[in-house]
């Protein structure tokens, strides 16, 4: 994985962009003080070399009945009892990524195998989930349940330097 070279007008085209992923070229153009061609062309780049990934709403899960959140740190038995191979790690990971409610799932470090957050109800359908989705994907040996109090930031933003 390479990293791609950006000068400033890239990183203030990325900035606009993570700010308001509808902002019109004619606008970002004012800002960098660029034909609006030359901006589409920056663009294109950007995302031709999959710096820019995609662009989606950032939608409110509150308002969408999912304002709870947690993270669960799951452990993970390569090899559990009446398993004649090893399982693969990274497919448990994706088997646990195509559960609806699951936001995100990571491969860590540490005492626990997966760390994964996901967006519910509430409190009783976090649990549920747990119980009756994730403990029963096998491979998946122990959960640890952390509910998020406050959610104090939420980003997708990329820092970049000025």
């Amino acid at each position: 994985m390479s990293t791609v070279s950006l000068d400033v007008k890239d990183r203030e085209i990325l900035r606009m962009l993570m700010d308001d992923a509808k902002v019109s070229a004619k606008d970002i153009g004012l800002k960098i003080e660029s034909p609006v061609t030359t901006v589409y062309s920056r663009i294109k780049r950007l995302e031709d070399a999959g710096v820019i990934r995609g662009y989606k709403p950032i939608l409110d899960a509150a308002k969408l009945g999912r304002p709870t959140t947690a993270f669960i740190f799951a452990s993970f038995t390569y090899r559990p009892p009446g398993v004649d191979k090893d399982l693969d790690q990274r497919e448990i990971a994706r088997r646990v990524a195509r559960f609806p409610e699951v936001q995100e799932v990571h491969i860590i470090t540490g005492d626990w195998d997966f760390l994964i957050k996901v967006k519910e109800s509430d409190v009783f359908a976090v649990g549920n989930f747990v119980v009756d989705k994730l403990r029963t994907v096998q491979g998946i040996s122990k959960t640890l349940t952390c509910m998020v109090f406050d959610a104090v930031k939420e980003t997708m933003d990329i820092a970049l330097p000025p």
